[in-house]
This record gives C-alpha cells, sequence and structure tokens, in this order.
C-alpha cells in the first residue's frame, strides 16, 4: 500500500465520528455518538460506538467500522483466554499494549482506526491508540472527525475532583457540542461509566 492510499484511507475513514474519554478518581468515562456515514451518506444512525471487551474495559470506535469491529472482537477474545487460563482479569494497560504490537505489526497495511481503551484493573485509566500502534496513556482526550471541537469543551471543563457523574455530564457535553458543527457526527450519544463495580450504559439524545 502506497503512501497516497494510506493519506486516502486516513482522509475518508476517519471521517464520521465523535468519542471522548475521560479519567476520574473512581472512574473512566466513554462517550460517542451514533452516526455512521460514507462520504457524505448517513449509513445508519444507531451504530455503537463503544464495545465492552471486559467486566471493567471498553474500547470506543473511530475509522473503518470493519476494522475496529475486528479488532474489538479480537481483543475481547484474548481477555477471555487470558481470565480463563490464567485466572485473573486482563489489565488496561495490558491490552492497549496488546493492542498496539498488532496495529504495530500491520503499519504497513494499517487498519485505519483510532481507538480509546478505558476500564478499570486497580485504578481507573485510559489509552489511546493510532493506526500505527502509537499508544498514550491520559487524563482525557477524542478521536475521529468531531475531536477537534469536543477537546475544547472538556479541556474547559475538566478537573481533577470530577465525580463520576460529572465527569459523563462534561463527556456527553463535549459530544453534544461537536455534533452542532460536524455534520458526520449525530443521532445520540452513547456514554459508560467504569468503576471498579463494572459497566453502566447510557444514551442521551440530542
Amino acid at each position: 500500500m502506497s503512501d497516497s492510499d494510506v493519506k486516502d484511507l486516513l482522509k475518508n475513514g476517519l471521517h464520521g465520528t465523535t468519542t471522548v474519554g475521560i479519567v476520574t478518581r473512581e472512574a473512566v468515562v466513554l462517550a460517542a455518538d451514533r452516526r455512521a456515514t460514507a462520504g457524505t451518506y448517513i449509513a445508519h444512525r444507531r451504530t455503537k460506538k463503544i464495545i465492552k471487551v471486559g467486566d471493567r474495559m471498553a474500547l470506543t470506535t473511530a475509522g473503518l467500522v470493519a476494522d475496529a469491529q475486528a479488532l474489538a472482537e479480537w481483543l475481547k477474545n484474548q481477555a477471555r483466554y487470558y481470565q480463563i487460563t490464567v485466572k485473573r482479569p486482563f489489565t488496561v494497560k495490558a491490552a492497549a499494549h496488546l493492542l498496539s504490537s498488532i496495529l504495530y505489526s500491520y503499519k504497513g497495511s494499517p487498519f485505519i482506526v483510532q481507538l480509546l481503551i478505558g476500564g478499570y484493573d486497580t485504578a481507573p485509566r485510559l489509552y489511546s491508540l493510532d493506526w500505527y500502534g502509537s499508544i498514550l496513556e491520559e487524563k482525557f482526550t477524542a478521536t475521529g472527525s468531531g475531536s477537534f471541537i469536543a477537546i475544547g469543551v472538556i479541556e474547559d471543563g475538566y478537573r481533577d475532583d470530577l465525580s463520576p457523574e460529572e465527569a459523563r455530564e462534561l463527556a456527553v457535553r463535549a459530544v453534544r457540542t461537536a455534533l452542532k458543527r460536524d455534520s458526520a457526527s449525530g443521532d445520540g450519544i452513547d456514554s459508560v461509566v467504569i468503576t471498579k463495580d463494572g459497566i453502566k450504559e447510557f444514551t442521551d439524545k440530542v
């Protein structure tokens, strides 16, 4: 695959999503819009862009849907296999680095995705990954075509002492603001709050 092919895929494949992640002292919050697009065509209005990959771990997807779904399913199976064989849960850091290794190994013909993986092992954690396997641990971040709008809202409202519900409200507000200016994102907002007790799911209308 040539550099120009990759650039075309990145230009087209990452068009059409707003996802955000926020870490608090007690939880990780993930939020995403529900619109799937194919160019200027709205292909689906109830797309799930937050995928649970464990009892206390989930990831958000931006980019090519097939690539993101394949990686999420693979990670889910790896986490399940690890828990069965090793008898303890997969850590968020291990999951992020495993995904990073896969993405890097395919860098010549990359999965066209941006992923956020968040969860709770001994503490709440959030990692962002790009299509080449670069990995960063974050306090908050955003991906997708609406990320440039959403990140400003989060930066303005973020505090270390946010409660899980305050963080969820901030994440939803960030996505909702992006939806007002990014035509490729829309049709509602899904969010999850991940704590030591598990995952709670929410859906908000625009």
